[in-house]
């Protein structure tokens, strides 16, 4: 069994639809959902601002590239485009897999180009942080620390405050 940390962000089309799409794809597998927020772009700011949440997910038969499979069908069904000369450009969604556990809480750490763990700039992303914390308030980002932590880090703190909670747009667990 392994538990993740999933990110999910939407700035195209019907940016709530699409993150209530993820949540109720990823089924039964999820145990919490966090608030949603709505946060300027990151990495290429000529585009409109994002919806973020995060989700934390249990499946007793998933092994970490299990989660990226999933995460990946996830994003396809949402029409999903890739562009390549703008990595971080706008998406209709995007899910990522920040962190994995064993089922003894050990973490998961790769190195693997297909799929880092932890993500490789979670540490740097408050829009990734803020969702972890509602869901964790004492999470830890392996090799990295402490999420409150890093949230509350200098370089953080103007992108943790451009974070405006969504309270009117609730996510859900599946039933």
């Amino acid at each position: 069994m392994t538990r993740a940390i999933l990110s999910l962000g939407s700035n195209l089309g019907d940016r709530y639809a699409y993150l209530r799409a993820a949540v109720e794809q990823l089924g039964e597998s999820v145990v919490l959902v966090s608030g949603v927020y709505e946060t300027p772009p990151w990495g290429d700011v000529d585009q409109p601002a994002y919806l973020n949440a995060a989700v934390l997910a249990v499946d007793p038969a998933a092994d970490p590239s299990g989660w990226l499979t999933r995460v990946r069908a996830v994003e396809e069904a949402a029409g999903r485009v890739r562009d390549p000369e703008r990595r971080f450009g706008p998406r209709t969604l995007d899910v990522d897999v920040i962190a994995v556990w064993h089922d003894d809480g050990t973490p998961v750490l790769s190195d693997d180009p297909e799929l880092a763990l932890p993500h490789p700039r979670a540490h740097q992303r408050a829009f990734v942080l803020k969702p972890w914390l509602d869901l964790q308030p004492y999470a830890q980002l392996p090799g990295h620390g402490w999420v409150t932590d890093l949230l509350n880090a200098p370089e953080l703190t103007a992108d943790a405050n451009a974070l405006t909670p969504r309270p009117d747009l609730p996510l859900e667990s599946p039933e």
